[in-house]
């Protein structure tokens, strides 16, 4: 091997290695929403709510977790979706992530035995409904700042710690599509064309992901897909059209956090008639904004793909 073929070879060794020890740098991050706690003292009134504050503003500063905006949480008790308390219980966790992007829940209560002052904070996987616990008492005069700072490090070091019961695994694309090919294989598929636009906020798309993931996951089922630029389009059977649209969220360090959401409905075109409708909230990081964005609609189109097509199979 001469002199060059070993320095090409040294320097791409070099770039394999600084690439593998970057990713092994970047956090895992953990999108997390948080409940206002429940008081079950009469005279602890609106105590509650200081608790999720503190609990709020440190978990804040924990470069692995990502909190979800307390606004997106308001949007959900005014759509009557569910009150903004602890009881929340593992059941109604997957719709929560569904419609926040959290993949983690903390709620809580808080209660006066004798003259003790406890906090108990429930922490809940939205993916695995996996629930854990975390706890701290005090004397009833000891101060609720205190106390609540402390509860916040003990729901850190749980997160940390339990994070992958918490959080479920990863499953590939592939594995996506062969379960959602089989479940479709013996029902009949009407024609689709999709249209779904996308935007996000204080930047210009540059490709409709959401879009081109919902083509992918109707092709690969087996239905037939009709370009929606083309006259052929008002043929099809059914249309699934939707909007999307991504903000940035955070940012912890070098890792950019971006909060995309996706609103879909399938409408069968002779008809008029609405088969199905649906929407998703993603959180998702990279090092870059725009490829967390794009990462972001795709997995929510994803998502939503899985259960708005056997919808649409069966109409």
């Amino acid at each position: 091997m001469n002199n060059m073929a070993m320095m090409i070879a040294a320097l791409t060794l070099l770039l394999v290695a600084a690439q593998s020890s970057f990713a092994n740098q970047a956090p895992a991050v953990y999108p997390t929403a948080i409940f206002d706690f429940v008081e079950k003292s009469g005279h602890m009134s609106g105590m509650g709510e200081k608790v999720s504050d503190i609990v709020f503003a440190n978990l804040a500063m924990d470069p692995t977790i990502t909190l979800v905006d307390r606004e997106e949480m308001e949007k959900l008790q005014d759509e009557a979706v569910l009150n903004l308390s602890g009881m929340v219980n593992a059941q109604q966790a997957n719709q929560i992530g569904m419609l926040t992007g959290a993949r983690i829940i903390v709620t809580g209560t808080i209660f006066e035995i004798e003259d003790k002052l406890i906090l108990v904070a429930k922490i809940i996987g939205t993916e695995t409904s996996r629930v854990f616990g975390a706890t701290v008492k005090g004397d009833s005069k000891d101060s609720i700042v205190d106390l609540s700072e402390a509860l916040s490090a003990r729901i850190a070091a749980t997160i940390s710690s339990s994070a992958e019961s918490l959080v479920a695994k990863p499953v590939n694309k592939e594995d996506r599509l062969a379960a959602l090919v089989k479940k479709l294989e013996s029902t009949e598929k009407p024609s689709v064309t999709v249209a779904i636009s996308e935007h996000h906020v204080n930047r210009k798309t540059t490709d409709p992901a959401a879009e081109t993931e919902m083509i992918l996951y109707s092709t690969e089922a087996g239905f037939e897909v009709i370009d929606n630029l083309s006259d052929k389009a008002r043929t099809a059977d059914v249309l699934i059209s939707g909007e999307g649209f991504t903000e940035f969220a955070t940012r912890k360090g070098d890792i950019v956090g971006v909060k995309a959401r996706l609103e879909v409905k399938a409408i069968d075109q002779q008809t008029k008639k609405i088969i199905a409708v649906d929407r998703q909230t993603v959180i998702e990081v990279d090092l870059s904004e725009i490829i967390a964005s794009k990462k972001a609609l795709e997995r929510a189109s994803a998502r939503i793909a899985e259960r708005i097509l056997p919808k649409i199979a069966s109409r």
